[in-house]
């Protein structure tokens, strides 16, 4: 599916989800979905829990999405403690109900581990499962990630890239990066993404900005850097409103760099709302999405 979304004259739109709590919560996210369908998007994903809390609720949203929306769906997959005949179930059920692709990775360390041990006869490194889902169930697309700032446990930025080239020599369709908020960052990679001879569609992965603190939090998270004149300028009121028309404008420009700057799709960490990202795209000079 996936290799159908990104070329020429085919641009790939994708919202990630995650998979709520509560049946109100539920309802809220479906509400939110029907407002980001209307912008056509080319495929919707869903993450999980730490450790695969929610792997089974992970199925059931994107089982729904597909569904009540028609719109493709893809289910991300960890390494983190699951054995090779687990994440072969997982993969079983995935197909049983209609899920198109994998995002696959190998997932952090559980909490209270400073480093990602496999559990017996587990995957250590997400090239494997990559390698896992080609050989075996052929039926998936699969994504993997990549990192403009450098994954934070790799040796180097040379070696983070061995590994993202790694994961697509062993079968992946497209490379969806982690979020950042500086594009030159990300064409710096792109650079030494081409250089290196990866020939996957590069897509940026985008988190609009709607809360200074809740922000700080999942960049501390993930090592990704805001710019010192953008925090400033979150900081200049602590309404909440104006955070998030801060958060818009910020993403829109920086998304209009990015279109500018010629990338294959965008893929927006959506954190289950829609108000931000269709503000966005409602200001971006966006390319028609692809017909999947």
């Amino acid at each position: 599916m996936l290799n159908t979304v990104y070329g020429p004259d085919r641009f790939g739109l994708s919202f990630e989800l995650f998979p709520p709590k509560t049946e109100s919560g539920a309802r809220a996210l479906f509400q939110h979905v029907e407002q980001l369908t209307r912008f056509r998007p080319s495929y919707i994903t869903c993450t999980y829990g730490a450790g695969g809390s929610t792997r089974d609720k992970t199925l059931d949203v994107v089982d729904r999405v597909k569904q009540q929306f028609q719109v493709p769906v893809a289910s991300h997959l960890t390494c983190v403690g699951a054995t090779r005949e687990d994440l072969r179930g997982y993969l079983i059920e995935a197909q049983r109900r209609g899920v198109d692709a994998i995002v696959a990775l190998r997932g952090d360390p559980p909490e209270g581990q400073e480093h990602f041990e496999p559990v017996p006869g587990g995957l250590r490194y997400a090239n494997e499962l990559v390698e896992l889902i080609r050989g075996e169930f052929p039926q998936f697309s699969i994504a993997v990630a990549g990192y403009p700032e450098t994954h934070q446990e790799a040796l180097s930025p040379e070696a983070d890239l061995d590994n993202l080239k790694r994961k697509v020599e062993a079968g992946a369709d497209v490379v969806i990066t982690q979020l950042f908020y500086q594009q030159d960052d990300f064409f710096r990679f792109r650079d030494r993404y081409h250089q290196a001879g990866i020939e996957a569609p590069l897509v940026p992965g985008i988190l609009p900005v709607t809360n200074l603190a809740q922000i700080k939090r999942i960049t501390a998270l993930c090592g990704a850097r805001l710019p010192d004149p953008f925090v400033q300028r979150l900081s200049e009121q602590e309404d909440p409103e104006w955070q998030f028309q801060v958060g818009v404008d910020f993403a829109s420009e920086q998304v209009q760099a990015l279109l500018d700057g010629g990338v294959p799709g965008v893929h927006f960490y959506v954190l289950n709302k829609s108000q931000a990202t269709s503000q966005v795209l409602q200001r971006v000079e966006l390319p028609p999405a692809s017909d999947v």
